[in-house]
């Protein structure tokens, strides 16, 4: 698989490969979000997957394509927290050892997912990118396979299988909003969905605080950004400064990027519990905040991936009864 550009040909090759592991998550309309934009709008209900979260698709593919003798020393990783409990879900069911290294600013409730699930976990740091070097120096020390948690073909590939899916149960697609962080999703969904629906508007959509991506596009080269709290934290964390696929692939795809405020992301968790009857984490929640306010008008049959359901049940309810943001919900 090149290095360069995941085409729809090695999405279809993860498809295949990951095909029994995986759930093939519904597509469903939004009646709510229809009626507010005025054309048919549905939501890719991805928080639906087994571990609550996108991130096993690419995680899978990833853990299914190292050879024996790579399986048998174990994997490493480093996680704002779904990538992390996505990896520990496929390396035990390969019988293979996992150690997810996170900075202190992923939520408590995800670091104990992914200790429930076998894994080792160490906490380095404030930022996924101090989380990285603990990655990095396990791989060196201790011989275990470092999976990137966006930018590597495999797990790009891995995640552009749902924008397969996205494509062949809506063929007459005309927006398609995807959560933006470190660009695996973005990339690889892009990457299928255009192969298919070639006049498809893509949005990338990301908070306000930290959205390392957006500022790299903005740029025009990888940018480093200072991470920060908020409550679409699953979008945290750099690009790399070395990013060699993510960066190019969201580049040339993406056809635009949205930034939300704390605000904005709130009221999309509220909407997708109140009017969807959804629980989503922060993350999973942008593409219909973007919609409520207004950020996107789609000219056409839409549809918003909710990428993950992991969220604090306390911090969920804090945010059903009113808070406007992370601080307000912690407050």
């Amino acid at each position: 698989m090149t290095t360069a550009f995941v085409t729809a040909a090695d999405i279809e090759t993860a498809r295949d490969r990951i095909a029994a592991r995986i759930r093939r998550t519904p597509l469903e309309p939004s009646p709510s979000l229809s009626a507010l934009c005025g054309v048919p709008v549905a939501l890719k209900c991805e928080h639906h997957q087994i571990t609550g979260a996108f991130k096993l698709r690419g995680a899978t593919n990833a853990v299914l394509s190292l050879p024996p003798e790579a399986l048998a020393r174990g994997v490493v990783t480093v996680s704002t927290g779904n990538h992390g409990r996505a990896i520990a879900h496929a390396a035990k069911a390969e019988g293979a050892r996992a150690v997810v290294c996170m900075s202190r600013l992923v939520p408590m409730n995800k670091r104990d997912a992914i200790a429930a699930l076998g894994a080792e976990t160490r906490i380095a740091g404030r930022s996924q990118d101090e989380a990285e070097v603990e990655a990095e120096r396990l791989a060196r020390d201790d011989g275990l396979t470092l999976i990137p948690p966006f930018d590597a073909p495999e797990v790009v590939a891995g995640q552009g299988t749902l924008g397969l899916e996205i494509a062949l149960a809506q063929p007459d697609l005309a927006v398609l909003l995807v959560p933006l962080s470190g660009g695996g999703l973005a990339a690889g969904v892009a990457a299928a969905v255009k192969a298919r629906c070639p006049a498809v508007r893509v949005i990338g959509v990301s908070m306000e605080r930290g959205a390392a991506m957006a500022a790299s596009l903005a740029a025009g080269r990888p940018v480093a950004v200072e991470e920060q709290p908020t409550l679409a934290d699953s979008l945290g964390g750099g690009i790399g400064m070395a990013n060699r696929l993510t960066f190019a692939m969201c580049r040339a795809l993406l056809d635009d990027v949205v930034l939300l405020t704390e605000a904005e992301i709130s009221a999309g968790i509220r909407h997708a519990y109140s009017n969807e009857r959804e629980i989503v984490e922060g993350a999973g929640a942008v593409g219909i905040a973007a919609l409520l306010a207004g950020k996107v008008t789609p000219d056409g049959p839409t549809v918003a991936i909710l990428s993950g359901r992991n969220i604090d049940m306390g911090l969920h309810r804090r945010v059903l009864d009113g808070a406007d943001g992370l601080e307000e919900a912690v407050a």
